[in-house]
């Protein structure tokens, strides 16, 4: 098998590789910058904001030293004038804390954990040119520093909002242009409450509609963005400068001691790609989806994108897939990017209002300001609505729902019960190893297929008390016949789950079912819809997902073996 090839080493295209690499497939990473951070890159102020599961992913692939590179916020404010409207705090137990890190060093901390990876191959100074896929494989061109051909079993673009690998697909990008304009500005100072991130919403002397954020970062830095009216010319330096010692007198009383690292000016554009799948070539990151509207994390839905696809590509890299499998990515992942995007979309006329806007704003919500403050956290945070859906209810890899209502068809109507629905996100919890290992469920995902039973009081026996006891020599025996790899642990309890409830998990933590007792059946019938069913031979599969008709993606890259876009054959 040729290597996955892998468009981009941003934050998405570098995760992407590693999770691969982890899981012994090799990749080639193709990046256009000639050095990995150009010599502006320690004054730049992008940034990102990671959730809980998504650090740690991070950690799980290696990359131990994430959290020493950014802050976990100790609280969330949210503030309308001079009062406090909302705030939600995470100190002591950060569990659900938000980290925050500058995206160089995100960048930095992923390929040095990439470069202990041997399985996988950096080519810098060279951008793709052209593409050809057949039945067995894909072909990329590149010019620059290497003008080639590459070979490889997949291709993923992880190129940008501009990428090259979607425009010669002909994959159409729609969406909307400038739905929010920021000011940006890093800088060291001391803000009254460290640790802090903060809102503000019309603060005094600011002019009506005026909304500021505040985030903190390592070594006493904090990102702080200004709301720009979206038709504004760019701001200057010294307007910049005005805003935030206006800014700094209104919080801390008058204008303290700081040093402006770095700024800009940019729009926030929000679009969707209309495929993320042609053939054997896939779109994650920016290269498939915008956002950043309302306090959206494009990076942080880009390393899920890098999660889910990962362990799919991974799964036909060794063992072959099912159409279905690998069509499963795009489902799952432009349905709940879409989600937040929509979510979005209803909440910027209310959030955004003005004039004759504001009492139909006030109409609609539920006290107006109070109601503001939620959305705006929410949107933050990546909660509520406005997150994307950690349920990927509509996937071909999760039973659909009754019509009977409320239950599930198939081989069990869920009997085990639990309070995570199938296609959902895991909880984390305590779990024990068959060798006795105590860590945390989060800590064994991304290996195979995981089951978990449920079974209390085994926390005060050794395990070789409970190995031979009950339902564990059966269950055990089961998971060894799974159609595909799978570990066993057991959980002293779950969410809503009863005692021998058994849970099946997907590599990137979504629940497959649950069911209660050891039904082996079941069970097999279960992991083989995880994997989207038997793997069919490539050639079938490759030329399955193209249809040269498709104006949305399809067309010339997507077909059977033979075809091309942008170069000769090579």
């Amino acid at each position: 098998m040729d290597p996955v090839i892998v468009a981009g080493a941003g934050p998405v295209g570098l995760t992407l590789a590693l999770a691969l690499a982890r899981r012994e497939v090799p990749v080639i990473v193709l990046d256009e910058a000639e050095t990995p951070i150009d010599a502006e890159g320690l004054r730049s102020p992008h940034t990102a904001v990671l959730g809980p599961a998504t650090v740690a992913l991070l950690e799980r692939l290696g990359y131990g030293e994430v959290r020493q590179d950014g802050t976990t916020w100790v609280a969330w404010r949210t503030l309308r004038r001079r009062a406090e409207v909302l705030r939600v705090d995470f100190w002591p137990d950060t569990s659900d804390a938000p980290l925050h890190l500058a995206q160089h060093r995100l960048e930095h901390g992923l390929r040095a954990t990439l470069l202990t990876c041997g399985s996988v191959r950096f080519v810098t100074g060279c951008r793709v040119d052209a593409i050809e896929q057949d039945g067995r494989g894909i072909s990329v061109r590149t010019r620059g520093a290497h003008e080639t051909w590459w070979r490889g079993s997949y291709l993923v673009g992880c190129d940008g909002p501009r990428s090259t690998v979607r425009k010669l697909l002909g994959v159409r990008f729609p969406g909307r242009t400038a739905v929010d304009r920021h000011a940006v500005a890093v800088l060291r100072t001391e803000l009254p409450e460290p640790g802090v991130a903060l809102l503000h919403r019309d603060p005094p002397g600011a002019p009506a509609g005026q909304e500021i954020t505040a985030r903190p970062l390592p070594d006493g830095l904090w990102r702080m963005d200004w709301l720009l009216p979206a038709q504004s010319r760019q701001l200057t330096s010294d307007a910049l400068v005005e805003r935030l010692r206006a800014t700094l007198t209104a919080w801390c009383g008058q204008v303290v001691p700081y040093e402006l690292v770095g700024s800009a000016d940019y729009a926030v554009h929000q679009r969707l790609a209309r495929r993320w799948r042609v053939g054997r070539a896939f779109l994650a990151g920016d290269a498939a989806h915008l956002m950043g509207a309302l306090g959206a994390q494009s990076v942080e839905e880009g390393l899920r994108d890098a999660e889910n696809l990962s362990w799919k590509l991974s799964l036909a890299w060794h063992d072959g897939a099912s159409r279905l499998l690998l069509d499963s990515y795009e489902a799952e992942r432009r349905g709940a990017v879409g989600t937040r995007l929509r979510a979005t979309d209803q909440a910027l006329p209310l959030l955004r209002a003005s004039g004759a806007w504001q009492t139909v704003r006030q109409t609609l919500l539920s006290g107006s300001v109070r109601g503001q403050a939620e959305l705006l956290t929410d949107s933050h945070l990546g909660r509520g609505a406005a997150a994307a859906s950690s349920v990927y209810a509509r996937s071909p890899l999760t039973l659909p729902a009754s019509r009977s209502g409320g239950g599930r068809s198939g081989p069990s109507a869920l009997v085990g019960g639990c309070d995570t629905p199938p296609g959902g996100m895991v909880g984390d919890v305590p779990v024990t190893a068959l060798d006795g290992t105590v860590g945390r469920l989060r800590d064994r995902l991304g290996r195979g297929l995981l089951v978990v039973l449920v079974a209390p009081g085994t926390g005060v026996w050794e395990s070789r008390h409970w190995l031979t006891a009950g339902l564990m020599p059966r269950l055990a025996s089961a998971v060894s016949a799974l159609p595909t790899a799978a570990e066993l642990v057991v959980a002293e309890t779950y969410p809503g789950a009863t005692a021998h409830s058994v849970l099946l998990i997907r590599p990137d933590g979504h629940l497959v079912t649950a069911m209660i007792g050891c039904r082996p059946a079941e069970l097999y019938s279960y992991a083989d819809l995880a994997r989207g069913g038997p793997p069919v031979p490539s050639d079938a599969e490759a030329g399955a997902a193209g249809d040269p008709n498709d104006q949305d993606g399809g067309g010339p890259a997507s077909g059977p073996a033979g075809t091309r876009v942008g170069g000769r054959t090579p």
